[in-house]
């Protein structure tokens, strides 16, 4: 697929997934949804187009998030999408897009997002943030966890949960498109 586009129609690729990022992180906040799928965008641009697009997705998702709601707060969170894209992006420019390599990136960026996104939730939040999870912080804390464990432990559950999901969402959306539209990471890597 990334051969045979043009910059432009790559471009509105790109701008495509950033609103669907944009809509969903919206609409599964709005309806308090135990997963985000807000990422759904950064990934399906980082399998077909590699790590370069998938941080620009990640990271202008984040971006004009925060300009549309008004609240800068948010803005940290954009190391977690750029993370996410740099690191789908080099997985599929490696391996094959598989079930099997969909589920282990899914747990792979599970892991990475809360290691990355805790800290700055405590920072910003006080380790709240907003979400079904905080019941969850908010029990552990009271148990006499840290603060840390007590954000990370329901983080790294829900994100396992909600990246596995949005990888195999792109793979299963990959594998339903068009022959000459499916990214090259479908096709057998050559061994050296």
């Amino acid at each position: 697929m990334n051969k045979q586009l043009s910059k432009t129609t790559i471009l509105l690729f790109c701008a495509l997934c950033i609103a669907l990022n944009i809509v969903l992180g919206i609409v599964m906040a709005a309806i308090k949804f135990p997963v985000y799928l807000d990422t759904i965008g950064t990934i399906f641009t980082a399998v077909c187009f590699g790590p370069v697009y998938g941080v620009c997705v990640g990271a202008l998702t984040n971006f004009l998030t925060a300009i549309i709601s008004g609240s800068l707060g948010g803005m940290p969170f954009m190391l977690v999408n750029i993370a996410i894209g740099l690191v789908v992006g080099l997985i599929f420019r490696k391996f094959r897009l598989t079930l099997a390599s969909a589920i282990i990136t899914g747990i792979i960026i599970g892991i990475i997002a809360p290691v990355i996104g805790t800290p700055i939730g405590i920072v910003v939040y006080g380790g709240l943030t907003g979400t079904v999870s905080d019941i969850a912080v908010a029990v552990l804390k009271q148990s006499g966890m840290g603060i840390f464990a007590a954000s990370f432990i329901p983080k790294l559950f829900n994100n396992l949960l909600d990246k596995t999901l949005s990888v195999l969402i792109v793979f299963f959306l990959i594998k339903a498109l068009p022959a000459y539209m499916k990214p090259t990471c479908l096709k057998a890597k050559a061994r050296k």
